[in-house]
């Protein structure tokens, strides 16, 4: 496509159309210490195309690239191997829109797709029905619990201190214009809060939000919490950042959860710190009707041939907004579909196979770093990421680990700052990518820097 600057005759042309003065008018809404005023201070007012590039290169060099070190990382982003095919075949021509189909039915092989990564999901979380994906995970799971809210007529989420701090902080924020009340209590890495979460739950309960494996990698069972929860008329919402996990143990589903949702980006989506990345969302059969997004289902045409439609959307572009279950503007489609792709090339057989792998690999990177003197385990069970207690601020470890060029894993002081109980936390992600060279390379590197 062509770049057509406009003219100052478009400009003015533009601007008499919808009756404004100027450009300056079309921001006034914008707080006035808000405005840059003139050019950004310290950009030259042009350069050459390879002087730019030359600039930039060398910006990115000061970076350290994930596939070029140690790489222990994750906390809810986790890098994986994915099939060079899946980026191959996501990049034919039919697929590349970051558009969502608003006229599906003349797209078949985009609903087919929708419809098969629908089932994969709901398969993997144990649950009836998957909708056709969602922003991320975070937001997925604020919508689970305005699901659970219009689902049960209350307003109390009752929160799991091991559910990641930012899918926290998501919920704050939205909790904010809708007055539901977030009961959530401080991480403890000694134990669970399991105790607390059953002792909260009462008549006024919309939903108990659990992450599993939950922020420090620790695995529990959710029977006892589902049915509790369900005793007082509750639901209980499950929250999984890494899919992988389900390879290897029991689906949310299966323990009772209601309503099961999380971030895809394990599979066939790319390590790409910040996005774009693809939240799932599933949930029992009989709520299907307070499930944001979209759903595509299977039907037969008037030749009785199969065919893909799109069966729900609760959005306001479809109907009444006050009827609306969300405002859901757009989805990660392209990141859904990889998703689906990488799914289909691993097969259930290559999934639990791919799991078992990240979790020997977990266990040896395990093994290996509580032999040095002063770091401990803190989990009692784990899928591919385990939290270890360091002697010193985990925090300053990290930096000094990077400065070695290992990228040796996510402190909690990062994701909690000012609790200072755990700031000699260490979170450590293991997958497949991770070679025995690495661990290695890991504890040589940790052991010198404690020592």
């Amino acid at each position: 496509m062509r770049y057509l600057p406009l003219t100052d005759t478009d400009r003015q042309a533009m601007l008499a159309t919808i009756g404004a003065a100027s450009i300056d008018d079309l921001f006034v809404d914008v707080p006035e210490e808000a405005r840059l005023k003139g050019p950004i201070p310290g950009l030259p007012m042009h350069a050459s195309e390879m002087a730019v590039e030359r600039h930039f290169s060398a910006m990115a060099r000061k970076n350290m690239a994930a596939a070029h070190h140690p790489f222990f990382l994750g906390a809810g982003a986790y890098k994986h191997h994915v099939p060079a095919s899946v980026d191959h075949l996501i990049q034919r021509g039919e697929f590349l829109t970051a558009y969502t189909p608003y006229q599906p039915e003349i797209a078949q092989g985009t609903l087919q797709m929708l419809f098969e990564f629908q089932t994969q999901v709901a398969r993997l979380f144990g649950c009836d029905v998957a909708n056709a994906s969602m922003y991320d995970g975070s937001t997925a799971c604020w919508e689970a619990i305005g699901m659970a809210g219009r689902v049960t007529k209350r307003s109390k989420a009752v929160i799991s201190s091991g559910l990641h701090p930012h899918y926290v902080s998501v919920a704050k924020t939205m909790a904010r214009f809708t007055g539901d009340t977030l009961e959530l209590a401080a991480l403890d890495m000694a134990q669970s809060d399991t105790g607390r979460l059953l002792a909260s739950i009462d008549g006024e309960t919309s939903c108990v939000v659990v992450q599993y494996p939950d922020i420090l990698g620790r695995i529990e069972d959710l029977s006892a919490i589902a049915q509790k929860a369900h005793e007082h008329g509750a639901l209980l919402i499950a929250v999984v950042t890494e899919p992988v996990a389900l390879g290897a143990i029991k689906s949310p589903g299966e323990m009772g959860a209601d309503i099961v949702v999380g971030e895809g980006q394990s599979l066939g989506v790319g390590l790409q710190f910040g996005g774009p990345y693809v939240g799932l969302f599933a949930c029992k059969e009989k709520f299907v009707r307070q499930m944001p997004g979209r759903l595509c289902g299977q039907t037969v045409d008037a030749e009785g041939k199969r065919g893909f439609v799109l069966t729900l959307s609760t959005r306001e572009q479809h109907i009444r907004r006050e009827k609306a279950t969300s405002n859901i503007c757009t989805n990660s489609g392209l990141c859904a579909l990889a998703f689906s792709i990488h799914m289909s090339l691993l097969g259930e057989r290559g999934l639990r196979e791919l799991a078992a792998l990240n979790h020997a690999r977990a266990v040896q990177a395990a093994d290996r770093l509580t032999q040095i003197e002063g770091v401990s385990l803190v989990n009692d069970s784990f899928f591919n990421e385990f939290t270890l207690k360091l002697p010193v601020n985990a925090r300053d470890v990290v930096h000094k680990l990077a400065a070695k060029k290992v990228l040796g894993g996510v402190s909690l002081g990062r994701l909690y700052p000012g609790e200072t109980t755990l700031e000699n936390g260490l979170l450590v992600a293991v997958t497949e990518v991770v070679s025995e060279e690495d661990v290695e390379t890991f504890a040589a590197t940790l052991q010198e820097v404690l020592s």
